[in-house]
C-alpha cells in the first residue's frame, strides 16, 4: 500500500514527507533543547527546519532531472525515512547546512552529463563544497566527486580542471575578508576544525546502532543490486550512477573520520542512500517484500523516537 502510494511522482508526496520530517523535527527537539521557549530560538530552529526542506526539495529536482530513478517518490520517502531513523541527525546545524551545500554541489557535477555550461557548473560545485567546508572540514572530501566526474564525463581540457581551483579560491577570498572586516580572530575558529575521531564510544546508544546497523544493512544489500543495474543503464547516464556510489563512499568516510560521533555525520549518506534505495525498491518484484522494507524503517523510526 505504502509502496504503490509513492509509485508515481505526485506533489502530495512531498507534502507527507515534509509533515513526516515536521515530526520527527519537534520530536528530536524537544527532547534535545533545554533552553526556555523564546521568539529567537523559535525563528532559529524554524530557519534549521527550512534548511531541512531545502534538502528534500534539491534532492528531489536533481534526481528526478537526470533520471536517477524512474518517475517516483521512494527517493523523498527514503530520505524522509532516514531521518526519522535517525533524527540526531537534525540536531546539528552545522552538518545539516554543509548537506545542503553538499546537495546543491551534487546537483551541478551530475549536470555535467549534459555539457553545457560545464565551466559555470564546475564553478558552482567547487563553490558549494568550499561553502560546506568552511562549516565542516571533511565536507571537503566531495571534492574528489569533481575529479572523478571530470574523469568519467571526459572533460580533458585543462582549462575545466582548474575552474574549481578559482571556486574554492573565491569562498577563501570572501571569508577571509569577512573575519578581518568583523575582526574575527582566526585561531578560534580554526581550532578544533581539521580534528579527525576513530573513537566511536560516543555512538554506543541503543538507539544508534539500532539505526546505524539497518541503514548500512539496507545500504550494503541495495548497493550490490545498484552496481549491477549500472551496466544496464544508457551509457550517457552510467557516470552520473557511478558519482552517486562514490558520494556514499565519502559519506561512510566521514562517518570514520568525524570529530562528531553522535549520529549527526551520518547526514551525508542519506541522498545518496536514498537514491540507491529507490532504484533497488524500483526492481523488487514481489510487491510484499517492497512493503517490508519500508514497514521495517517506519517501526524502527517508530521505536527510536520512543527510546
Amino acid at each position: 500500500m505504502i509502496s504503490s502510494f509513492f509509485s508515481k511522482a505526485k506533489p502530495i508526496h512531498l507534502l507527507v514527507v515534509s509533515a513526516l520530517l515536521l515530526v520527527v523535527f519537534i520530536v528530536a527537539k524537544l527532547t534535545a533543547i533545554t533552553a526556555a521557549f523564546s521568539v529567537e530560538l523559535f525563528f532559529k530552529e524554524a530557519l534549521l527546519f527550512a534548511v531541512v526542506l531545502a534538502s528534500l526539495f534539491v534532492l528531489d529536482f536533481f534526481v528526478s532531472k537526470n533520471n536517477l530513478t524512474k518517475k517516483n517518490s521512494y527517493k523523498i520517502l527514503m530520505f524522509g525515512l532516514f531521518v526519522a531513523v535517525l533524527p540526531e541527525t537534525l540536531l546539528n546545524s552545522k552538518l545539516l547546512l554543509a548537506n545542503l551545500f553538499i546537495l546543491l554541489a551534487l546537483r551541478r557535477i551530475i549536470s555535467l552529463r549534459s555539457r553545457k555550461d560545464i565551466k559555470k557548473k564546475l564553478f558552482d560545485a567547487a563553490f558549494w563544497i568550499s561553502l560546506a567546508t568552511l562549516l565542516f572540514f571533511w565536507a571537503s572530501l566531495f571534492y574528489i566527486l569533481i575529479l572523478v566526474a571530470l574523469l568519467l564525463y571526459g572533460i580533458i581540457d585543462v582549462k575545466n580542471w582548474i575552474i574549481p581551483l578559482t571556486g574554492t579560491l573565491c569562498v577563501a577570498i570572501v571569508a577571509a575578508s569577512f573575519m578581518i572586516v568583523m575582526d574575527i580572530d582566526f585561531e578560534p575558529y580554526l581550532h578544533g576544525f581539521f580534528d579527525v575521531s576513530f573513537d566511536f564510544t560516543p555512538l554506543n546508544s541503543k538507539r544508534i546502532i539500532i539505526a546505524a546497523t539497518l541503514l548500512l544493512s539496507y545500504g550494503a544489500w541495495a548497493s550490490f543490486y545498484f552496481m549491477r543495474s549500472i551496466k544496464h543503464q544508457l551509457k550517457s547516464y552510467r557516470p552520473s550512477f557511478i558519482i552517486v556510489i562514490f558520494s556514499s563512499l565519502i559519506a561512510l568516510v566521514i562517518i570514520l573520520v568525524s570529530p562528531y560521533k553522535d549520529g549527526s555525520e551520518f547526514i551525508f549518506l542519506f541522498a545518496p542512500l536514498a537514491i540507491i534505495m529507490s532504484n533497488y525498491l524500483e526492481i523488487i518484484p514481489e510487491r510484499w517484500f517492497k512493503e517490508s522494507l519500508i514497514v521495517v524503517l517506519i517501526l524502527v523510526s517508530l521505536i527510536n523516537l520512543m527510546l
